[in-house]
């Protein structure tokens, strides 16, 4: 049915061309399935858009043993790398502990874990609070010690950029990699001065965060790639057009009963097939049934 999957050597052999690598969140089999298609090289699980296919805002509503479910599911339909993320870690350092375990058991090429209080706000959101610096440093060696085969990547995520300032996000972010981590994301910059600074004054690899509408301003891959990034994520930007396209779906079926006037924006019932792999499911059939 599907390719062997790809883990975290194959991420770190990415991720060593020293090119921009970059990740589309998806949240679900079938986004990581059209990404995928699509010709990414890694997907990333974002947490928001989970928790927003759930139904809820990015709060820290949703909680490890769902996150793991969707982590299974989205590895079962995909061969990709996927980074993913883990919030605040669900606890304290113990907690990151069986969270880094768990992640890996689940097919995790790569985690993130952010300084923020428990419950966790969306990146973007305002009125977020950071734990101290110590602390996330405590977890983030807890994070690399749990590691089983030593190979997933440990990213780690500091959201003081909107709490204490640019200043405080790049120490942070040092102390970070000094901790241990392999890539550092800086969430938030809110310009490209700011994106600037922190490719020059933040030793280690770098990951950011770019989506439409965001924070922080779009900025062309190919000078993301010149700064020296190593990782785009963009987390939310399939989600959003899917909720436009069903928003109009809803809205036209309501009003006239069809969507016959939308045909040229669906897909039709044979392509949205292929992309769920019915063939595949069709040739076992002919082996086994």
């Amino acid at each position: 049915m599907l390719q062997s999957t790809m883990g975290s050597a194959e991420l770190r052999a990415l991720l060593n061309r020293r090119e921009l690598l970059t990740a589309p969140g998806v949240y679900d089999g079938l986004s990581a399935r059209i990404a995928e298609a699509a010709g990414f090289e890694a997907l990333y699980l974002s947490g928001g858009a989970i928790s927003r296919s759930f139904g809820y805002p990015d709060v820290g509503l949703v909680t490890l043993t769902e996150m793991i479910k969707r982590l299974e599911e989205i590895r079962a339909v995909t061969r990709l790398p996927l980074i993913v993320d883990a919030d605040t870690g669900y606890g304290n350092a113990i907690n990151v502990i069986r969270t880094v375990r768990a992640y890996e058991r689940a097919g995790a090429a790569a985690l993130h874990i952010e300084d923020q209080i428990e419950p966790k706000r969306c990146g973007h959101y305002e009125g977020k609070q950071v734990v101290d610096i110590n602390e996330m440093v405590r977890k983030l060696r807890a994070a690399i010690a749990a590691r089983e085969n030593g190979k997933m990547l440990i990213i780690a995520r500091t959201d003081a950029r909107a709490v204490l300032g640019l200043d405080a996000a790049i120490e942070r972010g040092n102390a970070y990699a000094e901790a241990g981590a392999d890539v550092i994301f800086v969430e938030a910059p809110q310009s490209l001065e700011e994106i600037e600074r922190i490719a020059q004054e933040v030793r280690a690899p770098l990951l950011i965060n770019m989506f439409w509408s965001g924070k922080t301003p779009l900025t062309p891959r190919k000078v993301l790639a010149e700064l020296g990034y190593r990782i785009m994520i963009v987390p939310s930007d399939l989600q959003r057009a899917a909720i436009s396209a069903m928003t109009r779906a809803a809205k036209t079926i309501h009003r006239y009963g069809d969507t016959s006037s939308m045909a040229s924006e669906m897909v039709s019932f044979l392509e949205r097939e292929v992309i769920v792999g019915l063939s595949d499911i069709e040739e076992l059939q002919k082996e086994f049934l």
